[in-house]
């Protein structure tokens, strides 16, 4: 089974700038939420420099975070039937890029098939 169980409402191209928006919105966000710019330097480079680490941090904090979720929403996938090539197509990478970035991930054990009783027939 291939593919991915959903339609996209808008090109792939509208979703990546709708994507980088909204993380562009959200660091800007945490930024200022999270860091307090010490006393430093009071020339534009030093306080341009200042917010450029400061965002940088903050990048790195939601690259992990993403990676943590995008974990978590592979493993659910898996869990609830798909594939390595679905979670790789959900995952904008190859069945054999899903693979390496989750090994273990989806099993293809096939499921133990039933016993079957043999009775033997009594003979007089």
């Amino acid at each position: 089974m291939t593919g991915t169980p959903f339609s996209p409402r808008m090109s792939q191209a509208e979703t990546s700038a709708l994507v980088a928006d909204a993380a562009d919105r959200l660091v800007h966000t945490l930024t200022d939420r999270v860091l307090r710019p010490l006393p430093g330097p009071d020339d534009d480079a030093g306080a341009d420099r200042a917010r450029a680490l400061a965002r940088l941090r903050v990048l790195a904090d939601l690259e992990q975070a993403v990676h943590h979720l995008q974990y978590g929403a592979a493993r659910a996938a898996a869990a609830a039937g798909a594939g390595y090539p679905q979670i790789g197509d959900a995952s904008n990478m190859s069945r054999q890029g899903a693979r390496r970035r989750w090994p273990g991930l989806v099993t293809n054990a096939m499921p133990p098939s039933p016993t079957r009783t043999i009775t033997r027939s009594s003979q007089p």
